[in-house]
């Protein structure tokens, strides 16, 4: 979808939009379903009427944890594109790891905000003497989870990292 001419966002990636198959010698395919907040990614925002907009419409049809930050308090003047996802998708591989979106524990906290955990990405990891999983991942979830939008990674730098750490772990 965003290497398609416009680039189109799916808007809801999460880990209920996600379908694993188990088959029979091969490895598991992940598919991603659900498309009914799929638009065209690349969205210019020029006024504040068009941010509010675009916040209402986001409020609507992405789920609150797996939200970018630019979907929640959107600049009166800026380019929205296909990296939503890529903030998305971060978040899902944390609640794949942790069973939960990075921002949800703030919903435990008194006073806690979920949007303003997001906008300042403000994650937490589990703490323990010896985590669950190698920092390189956690290097990667935290890539992806920028909250400015123009440093977050690409699809295509997304997938050449992808095949960099699963050589790197294959070979252990």
């Amino acid at each position: 979808m965003h290497s398609y001419d416009p680039a189109y966002a799916h808007n809801d990636v999460k880990p209920g939009n996600v379908l694993i198959t188990h088959r029979k010698e091969q490895p598991p395919l992940s598919i991603l379903m659900d498309f009914g907040s799929a638009r065209p990614a690349r969205k210019q925002i020029r006024s504040r009427s068009e941010a509010l907009q675009l916040q209402e419409w986001a409020a609507e049809y992405c789920s609150a944890p797996f939200r970018a930050p630019e979907l929640w308090d959107c600049p009166s003047h800026t380019d929205i594109d296909e990296r939503t996802d890529i903030w998305s998708l971060g978040c899902t591989l944390y609640a794949i790891m942790y069973g939960m979106s990075p921002f949800e524990y703030v919903l435990g906290e008194s006073g806690g905000s979920l949007q303003l955990a997001i906008i300042n990405a403000q994650v937490k990891w589990p703490a323990g003497p010896k985590p669950p999983y190698p920092e390189a991942l956690h290097q990667f979830v935290t890539w992806m989870l920028q909250p400015q939008a123009a440093v977050r990674p690409s699809i295509d730098n997304v997938i050449i990292h992808v095949d960099k750490l699963i050589s790197k772990f294959s070979s252990v």
